[in-house]
């Protein structure tokens, strides 16, 4: 049973426990039945397959009450167009009212993706807002996908939808919907993934009018009330259960596509009491490429970073960044200036949630675990189908592999932890699209050592069937490992790769251009770093990877001092000696440099 015990509470209003309970289960599964409307009805695979989109109810102040199982990192940039939205509709918002907005300087993140608001009205009064968020597969701009990293202003980028209606009591605006089918490449995709968030903002509306009928209107905004109190009563007790201090992280991003200086990431986190602070001070100016982050997604990403520390019985809504205080310094690549562009400013956001995570893992190393692959990985391919003329574009976001964690190895072939997505099965990739897929593997030896080893990476290698495609390609750590952490090793770096059969060219992380038939792009994703001593890992568990083909002998050897006898299996006692051989000798070289 759910202990309110510790809710602070106003107007003399005490919570019944049961009820709390069953209130606030109910309204995750509104969000999760809204998760999945969403992916039964999208159209286009970037939001059906991939998984690119989320979904929240908020109360009727534009406060997040529960939200779905979804892309974590676009939800706490929820206020932020909330506010955006309550203060331009508020008052005038009325039943049937949808709003749109993209727009990453009034209240968006970038243009593909689109917020979707419903206002739900119980009785004529404003009880709340239904919230979808859904990546685009296109809003057209200077290339297909409207994604890539070198774009160098929001005006290349797409179309911009400031906060506007798109049903008026209602009634359709037919000519935003003109104005949209008209400026994008696949505007039947589009136009299919909007009505999919209206029907699933029109999900939330039901379910939520449902509760209300049940336990009145009055009576469930108290208990609205209480819940965001008991989300930020528990972030605090966890907050003040760490150490008083300041703690400190930086990572890199390799380059935004201009230039291959690597872009620093700073971050110092002060916790004082109940609260915490993070601070972005040091980190890069805004760059020139698309990488740069709104604030609100850098507070997103920050929120999310700092959720994963939490406890787990900890509710996820807006009440948990009521003890959370998140800066940047202005004109910098988490808080950009317009017209900067930001396409692909999920890169960004994934660095600040590997930064955060570095800092807090000396707070909570239990909980948190190593860097993982660095994000997922973005491949986009455009072009015009010669018979047909029909355009397509694909966006297949590579998810990889986890940091080693505490007690665990890092998982491989799965979503990172800022998202909650799904790679694009090989059956539809080629099915829809003029591509085949050639290889789809994961990397030996690409899993930074540990007690507990990071993921393996994966390679994906595609032949292009059509001349003249659009090639984009949003990677990272080739420069930067994913760190390691409690002694961990880091993982491999990523690698880009032109015709590898043929002039086996490597390509930078980031870049656009035209490439012809037979053209074939092979990525090999980074691997999670190592947590703990690589010469504690269990002999056992080398071998079953050694087995599993996930390393090999000669990986073993180096990195984990294994020694193996004549028939293939590892000689314990003589890896035994030559592990403590290994510890002497780095320690040794610890005291030189020092």
């Amino acid at each position: 049973m759910t202990d309110t015990s510790q809710t602070p509470q106003a107007d003399g209003f005490t919570p019944d426990p049961v009820t709390f309970a069953v209130i606030k289960s109910a309204l995750d599964a509104i969000v999760d039945e809204m998760a999945g409307t969403v992916m039964r009805t999208a159209r286009s695979p970037i939001v059906r397959d991939v998984l690119d989109y989320s979904a929240t109810l908020c109360d009727s102040k534009g406060q997040i009450l529960s939200q779905a199982k979804t892309v974590a990192l676009h939800l706490g940039a929820v206020p932020d167009a909330m506010e955006v939205i309550v203060g331009k509709f508020g008052e005038t918002a009325k039943e049937g009212d949808v709003y749109v907005l993209n727009d990453p300087y009034a209240g968006g993140m970038h243009l593909p993706d689109i917020f979707m608001v419903k206002p739900i009205f119980f009785e004529g009064r404003l009880q709340g807002f239904s919230v979808v968020v859904a990546h685009h597969c296109d809003v057209g701009g200077r290339v297909p996908g409207s994604n890539a990293a070198d774009s160098t202003e929001i005006y290349q980028e797409g179309v911009r939808i400031p906060p506007m209606r798109l049903y008026d009591a209602g009634k359709p605006n037919e000519t935003l919907l003109e104005l949209l089918r008209t400026n994008v490449r696949l505007p039947a995709l589009v136009l299919g993934d909007l009505d999919a968030q209206y029907a699933t903002c029109r999900t939330g509306e039901r379910e939520l009018i449902r509760l209300i009928e049940r336990y009145g209107e009055s009576g469930l905004r108290s208990y609205f009330e209480a819940l965001l109190d008991y989300g930020e009563v528990l972030t605090r007790k966890s907050i003040a259960a760490w150490p008083d201090g300041t703690y400190t992280f930086e990572d890199a991003i390799d380059g935004d596509g201009f230039t291959t200086e690597p872009i620093p990431i700073r971050c110092a986190i002060t916790v004082a009491g109940d609260s915490l602070e993070i601070d972005f001070a040091g980190s890069s100016s805004q760059v020139r490429g698309a990488i740069n982050a709104t604030f609100s997604f850098t507070k997103s990403a920050s929120y999310l970073a700092v959720r994963c520390a939490l406890e787990r019985d900890v509710p996820n809504n807006a009440g948990v960044y009521r003890a959370i205080t998140v800066k940047a310094p202005d004109h910098s690549i988490l808080k950009p200036d317009m017209p900067a562009p930001v396409a692909a400013r999920a890169l960004t956001g994934y660095r600040v949630v590997d930064t955060v995570l570095g800092a807090l893992s000396e707070i909570s190393p239990a909980r948190l675990m190593a860097a993982g692959e660095g994000g997922n990985t973005v491949l986009s391919m455009g072009g015009y189908d010669k018979e047909t003329g029909e355009p397509f574009v694909l966006v297949d976001m590579i998810n990889g592999a986890w940091g080693g964690r505490a007690d665990k190895d890092g998982v491989e072939a799965i979503t990172n932890p800022a998202q909650n997505m799904s790679n694009l099965p090989i059956e539809t990739l080629e099915k829809r699209y003029p591509l085949r897929m050639e290889e789809y593997s994961l990397r030996p030896d690409s899993c930074g050592a540990g007690r507990f080893r990071g993921g393996l990476g994966l390679t994906r290698t595609y032949r292009i069937l059509v001349d003249d495609t659009m090639l984009q390609v949003r990677a990272d750590r080739i420069a930067t490992p994913p760190y390691g952490i409690a002694g961990g090793l880091p993982g491999s770096l990523s690698r880009n790769i032109l015709n590898p059969d043929r002039e086996n060219g490597d390509l930078p992380g980031k870049l656009t251009r035209i490439v012809d038939k037979d053209t074939v792009i092979r990525h090999e994703q980074a691997g999670g770093g190592g947590n703990g001593d690589p010469l504690d890992r269990s002999p056992d568990a080398i071998a079953f990877d050694i087995r599993e083909e996930k390393i090999t002998r000669d990986y073993a050897a180096r990195f984990h001092g294994v020694c193996f006898a004549a028939d293939g299996s590892i000689d314990e006692p003589e890896t035994h000696e030559n592990r403590a051989k290994m510890r002497e000798a780095r320690d040794m070289k610890k005291e030189s440099v020092q």
